[in-house]
């Protein structure tokens, strides 16, 4: 846990991808600064002349050019993409959370690319048009045909977390198994996706019933929707 005297900055708002950092050094137990930026798409219609610091603010772009969240700052090392920034603090910071080999680190880092490729398109289709947007704005044939894009992957990860002893890597609790959760949560707008996987379902369960990923997640949802 060396080195933690400088402190990690985390730009963005919960309700983004910035939970799953949070989340993260929460399960580390390591103090962090929370510099909360929404989303610029949130930004109320007409805007009233002070708005809350948003992805398009001069300020944050001079942290991430891109106007995008979440974004980390620690010491002069400033990092973007969540599951990045996970893996980073993870292997630095996290002790058993990170890898304990070079083959750990590939797999963690293999799974969080996979979670984002393969998974999380479907994932945040299903959350939009089950239950993200108003009503009026849902497409059910966008959440249906997610549904179907899924099952492939979630057949795989299925068989996987039986033969791996319910974790991701390292049959232990890790930063792979809280970026795929993070990205599976979504599809919880679907429960008839986990219904007929026990192992999928026992895992994600296990994760969200921990303290850390509870305490985020009660930030989160006291925050402004």
């Amino acid at each position: 846990m060396g080195g933690q005297s400088m402190t990690v900055k985390i730009y963005g708002v919960l309700r983004s991808r910035a939970s799953r950092n949070i989340w993260l050094l929460k399960e580390i137990g390591m103090p962090y600064e929370h510099i909360p930026v929404i989303q610029h798409y949130r930004l109320p219609v007409p805007r009233p002349r002070k708005v809350p610091t948003h992805t398009q603010s001069p300020a944050f772009l001079k942290v991430n050019p891109n106007g995008l969240i979440p974004s980390m700052e620690v010491g002069k090392l400033v990092l973007h993409e969540s599951l990045a920034i996970n893996l980073y603090l993870a292997k630095k910071y996290g002790g058993r959370l990170g890898p304990a080999s070079a083959a750990e680190d590939g797999l963690m880092t293999m799974w969080s690319i996979w979670a984002m490729t393969e998974c999380e398109p479907h994932t945040i289709a299903i959350l939009y048009n089950r239950i993200g947007k108003p009503e009026p704005e849902r497409v059910p044939a966008l959440a249906e045909a997610a549904i179907v894009a899924l099952q492939r992957a979630f057949n795989i990860l299925e068989t996987h977390l039986k033969d791996k002893g319910g974790y991701i890597v390292g049959r232990r609790f890790t930063v792979a198994d809280i970026n795929l959760a993070e990205v599976l949560r979504y599809a919880q707008a679907a429960p008839e996706m986990f219904a007929k996987r026990p192992h999928l379902t026992k895992w994600i369960e296990k994760c969200q019933a921990r303290k850390s990923y509870k305490a985020m997640m009660a930030e989160r949802n006291a925050e402004p929707a």
